[in-house]
């Protein structure tokens, strides 16, 4: 195929003659007109690319000027990807959308481009379903602040449950088990955080002077604390060990 183009128009005077690359809309009626889009080759008719009121129809109306090449195919400097889908929609006013979240983002790009409003509103009204279809079960929030983490359990309506962890305390050095015993404690309190999940408000400390801590809430104040890491004086280091808790059902966990 030819790289070289000139720009034509699809609806020229009565008097003028076709250039030798031009695309006439007026002459095709029906017959199918050939698209490159962005490398992409499509077949289809001038019917289908100008019965709803897009920058389609107005391309090939003859209210707008479009490039060939010297082959006949028509060229629109656009990816190819979901052009088919953007065909497919004009001729028959529906059509079954990505399943994929970021291709339904790709596809009403395109449709804005081609000001295919109702193909858009499509697309947005998908986007939506699938962001509320991805609601968490749960959401833990992550202290980064005194401030917050007294906010956050003063307006508490419910039991709070706070693990600090912060191994990049290296004021302490560490036994060989105190990593592996501090990720079963991130453990624990994650499956504990599924499990009790509107019961209970579960927070994640990541700023205190601790290795690992737990700390119990109630109305707004601390009931327990549970700290995690022991010094061995021996040799003046501390070792990380993981909490065994009593949970409601009477079942212990740890």
């Amino acid at each position: 195929m030819s790289g070289d183009t000139c720009l034509t128009s699809l609806s020229p005077a009565p008097a003028a003659k076709p250039k030798g690359c031009a695309s006439k809309a007026g002459t095709l009626g029906n017959k199918y007109v050939r698209l490159n889009v962005g490398g992409s080759l499509y077949y289809t008719t001038v019917q289908a690319l100008t019965r709803h009121d897009t920058m389609l129809k107005a391309m090939f109306s003859g209210r707008m000027e479009v490039l060939s090449d010297k082959e006949g195919w028509i060229l629109i400097d656009r990816c190819g990807k979901h052009f088919g889908t953007i065909l497919n929609y004009l001729r028959d006013n529906t059509v079954a959308l990505p399943k994929n979240r970021q291709e339904i983002k790709e596809l009403m790009a395109e449709a804005k481009y081609y000001l295919i409003q109702d193909l858009v509103d499509l697309c947005q009204a998908a986007l939506q379903d699938k962001k509320d279809s991805y609601k968490p079960i749960c959401n833990i929030p992550v202290i980064t602040s005194p401030k917050e983490e007294e906010r956050l359990i003063e307006s508490a309506m419910k039991p709070v449950v706070k693990l600090l962890y912060n191994r990049s305390n290296n004021k302490y050095s560490y036994t060989s088990n105190s990593d592996d015993n501090l990720l079963k404690n991130i453990e624990l309190f994650d499956k504990l955080s599924l499990r009790f999940n509107g019961r209970v408000l579960f927070i994640k400390d990541v700023i205190g002077d601790e290795i690992c801590c737990w700390s119990f809430y109630g109305q707004g104040r601390k009931l327990a604390e549970v700290c995690c890491t022991s010094i061995v004086y021996a040799t003046e280091k501390k070792q990380t060990k993981v909490l065994s808790l009593w949970v409601p059902c009477g079942r212990r966990v740890g």
